[in-house]
């Protein structure tokens, strides 16, 4: 058994975001992505003399072999090296959020060490690509110390005055006794809540890569021998499906798998990329960053939400200010999936959020894919 030990760097904000790191998985997946060691080598700036050596080395410390070494054949991974590259991606997976959430606390730390006189501001946030790029942008000025969490934890957090700001999304489009409605109704209210407007975003179905199960509508869930991942519980993703599930009056109970639980959205993606589930329930950039398909079936608002007390907090008005930008909205923009939506704009509850107004929403229907999203293929 080899033990893990954790280590960490400070690096200039423009350095590539390596999260965790470990040199040998870093060479299998260069392995694996390219095909021959020299690739592999050219794809981490090393020299081939260097991969080769570091992969025998490997091989003789783990007792196994690493690598098919056929004379005159691309190299490959041998079975324990796939083995080895796929545990480590399903681990990294399922521990985002508290990676994410580590790092953010190290940053927070280092920030007030050198320079005391940079705001920290708080957010519990349902994850989100946009957000660790908003926090590069505002700092050094503002620290955006941002803990991920689901979006119903998120809303309890920012009520029992954990943070300033918290981060949900949703279908806006719910009717009154959906289970939206049902979810957020208890945790927001008008006058002492007020929205910011952050993003529209496209949610749908992660699918191997080609779409071999041929999956292309939310029906599709309930077909016999089909394996589904579903993210956390009180999780914004797992509410929206749901209300898919509702409007087209398929019981949960239905779907194989529905209750196969994995720590994060990330990790249910993952559960895709390895083989364990035909399909999970996401957004564009998770699929893509796994080389997954992605079927757009609705798109959702993501918010912000503060206090309405905390409108005047300097920190608050200096996110608000930075939310604004055109530099910010173009970059939001570029997010696959993503579209910059009424950004920084403080909005009311009962003109956004049609549970609140007691009329008759409109039905929830799918809608055209925003701007970067895909049909079928996450290229």
């Amino acid at each position: 058994m080899h033990r893990v030990q954790l280590a960490y760097t400070l690096a200039d904000e423009r350095a590539a975001d390596r999260a965790l790191h470990h040199p040998l998985l870093a060479m299998l997946a260069a392995l694996h992505a390219t095909g021959s060691i020299s690739g592999a080598a050219r794809q981490l700036g090393l020299s081939y003399r260097h991969v080769w050596g570091e992969l025998k080395r490997w091989e003789t410390e783990l007792g196994q072999p690493l690598v098919r070494w056929a004379k005159g054949q691309p190299a490959a991974l041998a079975p324990f090296g796939e083995k080895l590259l796929w545990a480590e991606r399903r681990a990294l997976a399922r521990l985002a959020p508290q990676i994410e959430a580590l790092r953010s606390e190290l940053e927070r730390a280092f920030a007030l060490a050198f320079d005391d006189s940079a705001g920290v501001l708080t957010l519990f946030a349902s994850f989100d690509d946009a957000l660790p790029r908003l926090r590069d942008r505002v700092a050094p000025r503002l620290h955006l110390d941002i803990e991920f969490t689901g979006s119903v934890d998120a809303l309890v957090a920012l009520n029992d005055g954990r943070c300033l700001l918290a981060g949900f999304h949703a279908l806006t489009a719910a009717r009154l006794r959906s289970p939206t409605a049902r979810t957020y109704r208890p945790l927001l209210r008008p006058g002492r809540h007020k929205l910011i407007g952050f993003a529209r975003r496209a949610q749908g179905l992660i699918v191997a890569a080609g779409n071999p199960r041929a999956i292309g509508s939310i029906d599709d869930l309930a077909r016999p021998g089909l394996r589904f991942a579903s993210g956390p519980r009180g999780s914004g993703t797992r509410v929206v499906l749901e209300e898919l599930l509702a409007a087209a009056r398929i019981a949960p109970a239905a779907i194989a798998g529905f209750e196969r639980l994995e720590r994060s959205h990330q990790a249910a993606a993952e559960a895709v990329a390895s083989g364990t589930a035909d399909a999970t329930f996401g957004t564009l950039p998770a699929a893509q960053a796994r080389g997954l398909d992605f079927v757009p079936l609705a798109e959702e608002q993501y918010f912000l939400v503060t206090l309405a007390t905390h409108l005047t907090h300097p920190h608050v008005l200096a996110l608000l200010q930075a939310l604004q930008s055109p530099g910010w909205r173009d970059a939001l923009d570029a997010i696959p999936g993503h579209a910059a939506l009424r950004c920084g704009e403080v909005l009311s509850l009962r003109q956004v959020l049609p549970w609140w107004n007691y009329r008759k929403p409109k039905p929830i229907t799918s809608t055209p894919p925003v701007a970067g999203s895909a049909t079928g293929s996450a290229a």
